[in-house]
């Protein structure tokens, strides 16, 4: 299911991308997106893990960028954040007996399948810089 971590980490890289040279603390990034700084650094954390950001601790800690915004797509920052888009499948194994039921969960796979592709097409074609230059 869709859930907001995508405009999370993306609003985490804007404002990165936006003070490239200094280490931005979890509460101020927080307080630019109306949430517990905790759950700003659950995303930095996976932003670690996949080498996109950096971060140091102490009075002067922070984050930052560890690559060019140019060099980052918004496909890699989707794909750090899901594996794949689902709508979701019914809670109940459907009839096998039923020409709808024996067929909706492969037919829902195939459109999610191709949802996916489309969203990794349009993503790989937006870089963060492109995407930090609308603010």
């Amino acid at each position: 299911m869709i859930s907001g971590k995508f405009a999370i980490t993306l609003h985490i890289l804007t404002l990165l991308t936006k003070f490239p040279d200094e280490y931005l603390s979890s509460e101020f990034i927080a307080g630019s997106m109306n949430l517990h700084p905790v759950l700003v650094r659950k995303e930095i954390a996976n932003l670690k893990k996949n080498n996109i950001v950096e971060s140091k601790e102490g009075k002067n800690g922070g984050t930052k960028l560890l690559k060019s915004a140019s060099n980052i797509s918004l496909d890699t920052i989707f794909k750090m954040t899901f594996d794949t888009v689902t709508l979701g499948f019914s809670k109940n194994t459907p009839n096998p007996n039923c020409p709808v039921g024996k067929k909706i969960n492969e037919n829902l796979e195939d459109l999610y399948e191709n949802i996916n592709e489309k969203i990794s097409l349009q993503l790989s074609g937006i870089t963060l810089e492109n995407f930090s230059n609308q603010f």
